[in-house]
């Protein structure tokens, strides 16, 4: 009998990738064949969410129909499983594990019995799939059909010392229904401590390295452009879709990583044997303690 795992992906692009790259290498350490579940983690978004990972060439199915807990029929059913699966040591379900704080952390899973078994969860750690980084850096290339290749700022960020910066605004009043007092003063308390960690990180850099250049991706360009004025050091990056701003990141030699889970996959991707990555060492975006991998540079 074949024996499947079938991952639920769901959320942003970059959440769906570590939750693909969990599952990946679940699949490669245990012998199972994996499919991607690509409905069923969208079926209750309310931020206009849409499965992604198909810019990329991997090489897994779509899980079939069957599989999928992708209305409300089926979802009873998934909820049902799993907690009969709480009373059997035959379990179907590997789920992420939260303590009370809805905190996490890198926990080794050391066996899989089911001969079909639904993994779900954020994984945000690369101890998960750290030992899967050439296959994933290969499986997870953007579709050359899908990559602007007369897109001007290529040919900028190859021929200089290319450093790429993601600003995030409204971190948390992205979605309207959050968009309260005590967020939009948490909103600002983050602005403000995210300019500082960039400011401080560009000055490490400036004494690193030889006439770096400075690529600026934002969701919101024109509430950060007064901070970075200087056009001969400092480039923003703009009106592009989410492949092209993917596909740039990869092109860049450094990172300032934001605290952004698609700002992180696009430093960790990126195959520059020399580059150097700088992330916050006060501001973490994930509920995984193991979210920043350990050879980056603590700012």
């Amino acid at each position: 009998m074949e024996k499947t795992l079938i991952v639920r992906i769901g959320e942003g692009l970059g959440n769906q990738l570590f939750m693909y790259a969990n599952a990946y290498s679940l699949s490669k350490k245990f012998g199972y064949n994996l499919y991607i579940d690509d409905e069923s983690g969208f079926s209750k978004n309310k931020r206009s969410r849409s499965y992604n990972l198909n810019f990329f060439d991997i090489p897994e199915q779509l899980c079939p129909e069957q599989l999928k807990f992708n209305n409300c029929i089926k979802n009873f059913k998934r909820k049902s499983l799993k907690f009969i699966d709480n009373f059997i040591s035959n379990k179907k379900f590997v789920i992420e594990k939260v303590d009370k704080n809805k905190q996490t952390k890198f926990k080794e899973i050391s066996k899989l019995e089911s001969t079909q078994i639904f993994v779900e969860g954020h994984y945000e750690s690369e101890l998960y799939f750290k030992h899967n980084e050439i296959a994933l850096k290969k499986n997870l290339k953007i579709k050359y059909d899908l990559i602007d290749t007369n897109n001007p700022y290529i040919d900028q960020i190859k021929q200089s010392n290319s450093i790429s910066i993601h600003l995030r605004k409204n971190r948390f009043t992205e979605d309207l229904n959050n968009q309260t007092d005590s967020n939009n003063e948490k909103d600002n308390l983050f602005e403000k401590d995210l300019i500082n960690y960039v400011n401080r990180s560009i000055k490490y850099l400036d004494n690193k390295l030889d006439n770096p250049h400075y690529f600026i991706w934002s969701n919101e360009p024109n509430k950060f452009k007064d901070f970075f004025l200087d056009s001969k050091k400092f480039t923003f990056i703009e009106n592009n879709n989410l492949t092209m701003d993917f596909y740039l990141f990869s092109l860049c030699k450094n990172f300032i990583v934001g605290p952004s889970t698609f700002h992180w996959w696009g430093a960790w991707l990126n195959e520059n044997q020399n580059k150097l990555c700088i992330r916050p060492k006060d501001i973490n975006p994930s509920n995984n303690k193991d979210f920043w991998p350990h050879d980056w540079i603590s700012i």
